[in-house]
């Protein structure tokens, strides 16, 4: 893995109060931070579109 790629890029982001509500309760649902949630659900949005696009339907394949 590169060294660019190992370090993270900050992004601002803003959410609506009911939307970072429930986002906060889904992270500690799953004991995560918010932070962590917010990357977890994307991370796997884009391993599903990733998928899609290849016509595979392998859930379990990481990014």
């Amino acid at each position: 893995m590169k060294e660019s790629e190992k370090t993270k890029k900050q992004v601002p982001l803003r959410l609506s109060p009911s939307l970072y509500a429930e986002l906060m309760r889904w992270a500690e649902d799953d004991f995560r931070s918010l932070n962590g949630q917010i990357e977890y659900l994307l991370t796997e949005a884009v391993r599903r579109r990733k998928s899609k696009n290849r016509g595979d339907r392998d859930e379990d394949t990481p990014i």
